[in-house]
């Protein structure tokens, strides 16, 4: 018989060379186990997406309540489902009045689409602006406005009217014109290895959008649902964009996005044409019911406001010759190295001492930190010691890469 490790690479389509390969049975707070027993501390939250924890009791009980009541009804948007409109109310009392009208979708990917053709159908224009070293997705038309080449060119052509400019840099910001669509900026670069916005940059793209006409649209799939410090980087920077786009910790761990603008701006999907998108599982009444679930656990429990204090600490304790810097706010961290052939090396070995670590896509000294946010300081004081002894092990090895 087959072991799951062979099923994985025989059955499973890859997209990389060497995938983590990391068996896991099951998963319980910051902690993943293999078939083993073995356990992991999960430092990257499956990339921003387990804020309260793996299994969090709170959210199961959600996930078993709605079970039983209904799954999947209709395609999206034709009936009244109690999870879809509990929590678009509640997304929404969260945010600036203007926020008010939420479309949930399946994913960050799906999210990105569907802000682009809403950006498009409401503006009448067809030029999109986004920036280099940006990550908003796979799917064809994400695809077109990521900010690297690498990644982009074996796809050509992709969607037309697409331009990357400069993150921080204000002259670039001439090029968002009386022809431009939307300007679509994450507040904080993640993939890029945690880079914030410096010199009021976001309110100038804001401040230039208002001028020619063009949509702002906030990709915050990674900073939002407190891992800034605050639930959303609306609230870190004090920007309003006209649409907000959400994922990840959306679900809490269930597969969900959304993006949420205006009534006024959302009613561009209703006629010419009717259905102007449409989808079939997104807003799906399990994953609803988990993520406000979980937003409720992250209200409650302040996780948001605990950010902070777990971030300084994390900083304190991550001291070492091989680090050169701990960049970023709250539980969204990029630990960069003083020589980038330490990398792989240390996310390769990462399991052997019970951590789970990540890449950044277009940051090659860095890798990230972005754990659950129920993480407490015992298990960040551990977390850092573990991390310190593979960083020993690294800058001892002859076969760092």
């Amino acid at each position: 018989m087959l072991t799951n490790r062979q099923l994985f690479l025989l059955h499973l389509g890859q997209t990389s060379v060497a995938p983590m390969m990391l068996e896991i049975v099951r998963a319980e707070g910051i902690y993943m186990f293999g078939p083993d027993g073995k356990k992991y501390i999960d430092l990257i939250s499956g990339v921003s997406v387990s804020n309260t924890g793996h299994c969090h009791p709170k959210v199961v009980e959600a996930v078993k309540k709605q079970v039983d009541l209904y799954m999947h009804l209709m395609v999206y948007g034709e009936i009244i489902q109690n999870p879809q409109v509990k929590y678009a109310e509640r997304l929404a009392g969260l945010l600036p009045p203007v926020l008010n009208s939420c479309y949930f979708v399946n994913s960050g990917s799906e999210a990105v689409e569907g802000a682009l053709k809403l950006a498009k159908r409401y503006t009448g224009k067809s030029r999109i602006i986004s920036f280099k070293n940006s990550y908003h997705g796979s799917t064809h038309g994400a695809l077109s406005i990521q900010g690297s080449e690498l990644y982009r060119n074996a796809f050509r052509p992709l969607l037309p009217d697409t331009f990357q400019i400069g993150f921080n840099d204000e002259k670039s910001l001439d090029a968002i014109d009386n022809k431009t669509a939307c300007v679509i900026v994450e507040p904080v670069q993640s993939e890029a290895g945690i880079i914030y916005p410096e010199n009021d940059f976001l309110l100038k793209i804001r401040k230039r959008c208002n001028t020619t006409g063009a949509l702002l649209i906030f990709d915050e799939i990674q900073t939002g649902f407190g891992r800034l410090g605050h639930m959303f980087a609306i609230g870190r920077f004090g920007v309003i964009p006209d649409i907000l786009l959400l994922a990840k910790a959306l679900g809490g761990g269930m597969p969900l996005g959304a993006f949420i603008s205006s009534g006024e701006i959302m009613s561009a999907l209703v006629t010419n044409p009717s259905l102007g998108h449409i989808t079939t599982f997104g807003g799906h009444p399990v994953c609803c019911a988990a993520g406000l679930a979980s937003l409720n656990v992250i209200i409650d429990e302040k996780l948001a406001e605990s950010c902070s204090s777990k971030s300084a600490l994390f900083k304190k304790e991550l001291t070492h010759p091989l680090i050169s810097k701990v960049r970023g706010e709250g539980l969204l961290m990029a630990v960069q190295l003083t020589d980038s052939s330490y990398i792989q090396y240390v996310i390769a070995h990462a399991p052997d001492y019970g951590l789970v670590l990540d890449y950044f896509l277009f940051c090659d000294n860095a890798f990230r930190i972005a754990p659950p946010l129920i993480i407490g300081e015992e298990e960040i004081v551990l977390a850092s010691e573990l991390l310190k002894k593979l960083l020993d092990d690294a800058g001892n090895s002859s076969n760092k890469k």
